[in-house]
């Protein structure tokens, strides 16, 4: 069991992926900003940060970077269904400055499954 951070501000969004998470074994956190993502990384350990890039206040990619700078060992998966760029883009510019992996929104338990697998968690 993984302690995952799940950050999005897309509430369903948030509590889909929550359930699917949990009914796979994992224990999950929610926050939806960055702002939140920060304050509770600095106050506990997660094994990975499911990242959404797209977000008000603090946005995913400047939180990326700043979770780099203060966890650098956390896996961080960046997920974006685009908006005023493609998601392909906004998820390489993630890779850039961080992610370990990428997750283009929306996508089937089995990329999900994969992607965990990739960052090294079952």
């Amino acid at each position: 069991m993984a302690r995952i951070l799940l950050v999005d501000d897309d509430e369903n969004f948030r509590t889909m992926l929550r359930i699917t998470l949990q009914r796979i074994g994992h224990q999950i956190t929610e926050a939806g900003d960055g702002s939140m993502a920060i304050t509770l990384c600095a106050q506990n350990a997660y094994d990975a940060v499911m990242m959404d890039l797209i977000m008000p206040d603090k946005e995913g990619m400047e939180t990326i970077v700043e979770m780099r700078k203060n966890h650098p060992s956390i896996k961080i998966i960046a997920m974006s269904g685009g908006g005023r760029m493609s998601a392909r883009d906004i998820l390489t510019m993630a890779k850039a400055v961080g992610a370990d992996q990428i997750l283009a929104k929306p996508f089937e338990n089995g990329e999900l499954v994969n992607t965990l697998k990739s960052i090294g968690i079952a």
